[in-house]
């Protein structure tokens, strides 16, 4: 049978934040089926108290892989379903301390959570993201691979911190030479589309789409006020699931981060 399967992605800068913001009540509203989140910016024991953030209420299920660190990255995942399965990290001790990665299998398909490192603060953390690109392709590789040889579907949701092309942000010529629009991560990005055979799933459904598909701006200035953005979010999927996508929001009528839900509908069989 067909049914719509509804996912959005969303880089929190801070699950508490954010929850102040209203995002947990847009997600309700939203009637989200998987909900991958990024930028926890705190530890399970917060997430999960009484005092913390709970899961919406449409979502009877969520798992999170934090940072060891506190106050710093994490992912997550909130569901409608439990999965049958599910995997912190991708094997990488160093950026698996920075909790920047959860799978979780559903059946046929299975759901990333993915935070890529930011390189923009000095130099170091760009040689770390540099590593992290180096070190995370290959198991983006052999899942792809694996999908395709046993009938399943992937799909990566999150915060790459690459805008892929000039398309992608507003001021391309003079960001050439700053991280997330350097032609290594570029390229990178290029590998995993064309060597993966994976689909750029919102440039499948709006391949023109400029201001609209911006999904983070600076906090500096008046970048969010002139639409000075970048589009460093995606879901990424096989061809299959890819080519069930039927519409694309980047939604922006409220703001809970730095960083816009990028909201995706499927049409998906399940089996």
């Amino acid at each position: 049978m067909v049914r719509p399967l509804r996912v959005v992605s969303l880089n929190l800068n801070g699950i508490r934040s954010a929850a102040k913001k209203g995002a947990f009540e847009f997600l309700t509203s939203a009637k989200a089926d998987i909900v991958c989140v990024q930028e926890l910016k705190a530890q399970i024991d917060d997430i999960s108290n009484a005092n913390g953030v709970i899961p919406a209420p449409t979502h009877t299920w969520s798992a999170f892989h934090c940072a060891e660190k506190k106050g710093y990255s994490g992912v997550g995942i909130y569901a409608r379903h439990a999965p049958d399965k599910v995997i912190e990290g991708f094997g990488d001790a160093e950026f698996d301390a920075e909790g920047r990665y959860l799978q979780a299998d559903f059946g046929k398909l299975s759901v990333i959570s993915l935070y890529l490192p930011s390189g923009s603060s000095s130099d170091e953390r760009q040689q770390a993201k540099f590593r992290c690109l180096d070190s995370i392709f290959p198991k983006l590789k052999r899942l792809a691979i694996a999908a395709k040889k046993n009938g399943r579907e992937l799909l990566i949701c999150g915060d790459l911190n690459i805008a892929h092309a000039e398309i992608d942000l507003k001021n391309w010529k003079s960001n050439q030479k700053n991280s997330g629009f350097l032609p290594e991560e570029r390229a990178w990005l290029s590998r995993l589309l064309d060597e993966l055979g994976l689909i750029d799933v919102h440039r499948r459904l709006a391949p023109e789409a400029t201001g609209d598909a911006y999904t983070w701006w600076s906090n500096r200035g008046q970048a969010w006020a002139n639409n000075v953005g970048w589009r460093i979010d995606y879901q990424i999927g096989t061809p299959g699931i890819a080519a069930t996508a039927k519409h694309v929001e980047v939604y922006k009528a409220q703001r809970f981060s730095d960083h816009a839900p990028l909201v995706i509908d499927y049409d998906w069989r399940t089996p």
